[in-house]
């Protein structure tokens, strides 16, 4: 059996399961924002059926906001968001929210980069000029913001943050609105024709203000506190079906990329470039050293000011990535 029919006879088998035991499937609202890399990971999760082989009912929500899916989860009209900014996360636990971090999902990606021939060619020529980035209230702008500090010390007064999804920043860029921008990877492979320099990296950017190998951690599976009281069965099948889909992403490069090209509207080549960068992006653990890294970045963001207070543990909870990782 080739790949292809593997992978479509492994999809029918959800089928089988949801007609004959279609009341056992427990009904789940999963919220993302439908940009950035939410929308490439959603695509996969939804195309593939993996919360659905977990003997889930899922409802996805689709939000444009990049804090929609955060906000949502305090009204509860959404039980999890897979990709939630882990800074949203850190505000609304230190507001006294009753949210939940299971799992850590994303990495902080993204290279900084001015148009070739520009004059800004280091870090330091950034002050007084326009810089793209993800929006403020994103985790993005929050690690942007920490390292251009901390590295070279440029406050945000220093300069002008200017947010947008990738697609505008580009767009931005190409017409000299902004100076420079943080773009991810996936972003800059898709338009050759644009010629960039190169000001540095994130993930090296923040190895060397924390003095560690451990790399930030963009976004979160968040889940409201009384869905997980209430159903932690369900939740555990959620963080099992995110593992799943991350790890059928790291195997299956080729199918990811045709699942992102029907669900996700990019086109064949785009598709490919973003399934090929699979591994830089997605993760899917909550390992002790994870929970470091959360404390450790928390503590950077209240240092520069883009939280306030101080995120208490309860946020963290290991207990349903240990389930899941038990379980066959």
């Amino acid at each position: 059996m080739n790949a292809r029919n593997a992978l479509l006879a492994l999809l029918a088998l959800p089928l089988v399961f949801s007609t004959s035991a279609a009341s056992a499937q427990e009904k789940i609202k999963v919220g993302y924002w439908t940009s950035g890399f939410s929308v490439g990971f959603g695509a996969v999760l939804e195309a593939g059926k993996f919360l659905e082989q977990a003997g889930l009912a899922p409802e996805y929500v689709k939000f444009s906001d990049v804090n929609g899916p955060t906000k949502a989860l305090i009204t509860q009209s959404i039980d999890l968001a897979f990709a939630a900014p882990t800074s949203g996360a850190f505000t609304l636990a230190i507001q006294g929210a009753p949210v939940q971090i299971v799992l850590a999902t994303q990495i902080a990606e993204a290279t900084f980069v001015a148009k070739d021939g520009s004059p800004v060619k280091t870090f330091a020529d950034l002050k007084g000029k326009k810089v793209g980035m993800s929006p403020v209230g994103s985790a993005t702008y929050a690690i942007v913001a920490s390292v251009l500090e901390r590295n070279h010390g440029l406050k945000p007064a220093d300069y002008t943050p200017v947010g947008g999804n990738e697609g505008q920043l580009v767009r931005l860029l190409e017409r000299g609105d902004v100076d420079a921008a943080s773009l991810r990877a996936v972003t800059i492979t898709s338009v050759p024709e644009l010629k960039l320099q190169v000001l540095g990296r994130l993930v090296d950017e923040w190895k060397t203000m924390t003095k560690a190998d451990a790399l930030p951690i963009l976004a979160v599976t968040l889940v409201h506190s009384s869905f997980a009281k209430d159903h932690p069965d369900a939740l555990v099948k959620a963080v099992r079906a995110i593992m799943a889909a991350t790890q059928f992403g790291r195997d299956h490069s080729d199918q990811a990329a045709e699942m992102l090209g029907k669900t996700a509207n990019l086109d064949a080549k785009d598709a490919t470039s973003y399934a090929r960068l699979w591994n830089e992006i997605y993760i899917a653990t909550m390992e002790p050293s994870d929970v470091a890294t959360f404390k450790t970045m928390a503590r950077i963001f209240k240092d520069v000011g883009t939280i306030e207070g101080d995120v208490p543990d309860s946020l963290f909870v290991t207990a349903p990535y240990e389930r899941a990782k038990r379980q066959p």
